[in-house]
């Protein structure tokens, strides 16, 4: 590989607490270099996968994301999307066909999109079941 994905970068108004908002969703400490106020924050998913950086700017945003993350939870889609509507995150569009099929839309709390996915588990269960 001629390269690797070392940030996705999030424009937001506030990057100290995006960045803990995602911390959280992660479940991984916040960078402690990062201080309210600050231009720019990170949150490390650790070892071998990209750090995710939030930049501060001063337009809001206005359309719907170009590029999202996609995240594969290890609990149940379903108990995921609970705990992070808990931690803040809103439903855009709901894409579960039944508990085996679909996906969740939510957007962080600046409002960016992200997708919720099937846990490794219930893929497992989908292809066994096919």
């Amino acid at each position: 590989m001629s390269m690797s994905v070392r940030s996705i970068t999030v424009d937001c108004a506030d990057p100290y607490s995006l960045a803990h908002w995602w911390c959280a969703v992660f479940g991984v400490p916040p960078s402690p270099d990062d201080q309210p106020g600050d231009p720019e924050a990170s949150c490390h998913l650790g070892a071998g996968q990209p750090r995710l950086l939030f930049e501060k700017v001063p337009e809001a945003k206005r359309a719907k994301n170009r590029v999202h993350v996609d995240v594969q939870p290890t609990r149940p889609r379903d108990e995921e999307v609970i705990r992070l509507v808990e931690l803040g995150a809103t439903v855009v569009a709901d894409h579960r066909q039944n508990e085996l099929a679909g996906w969740v839309v939510l957007a962080d709390p600046e409002g960016n999109e992200f997708c919720v996915e099937l846990s490794a588990g219930e893929r497992a269960r989908l292809v066994a079941s096919t």
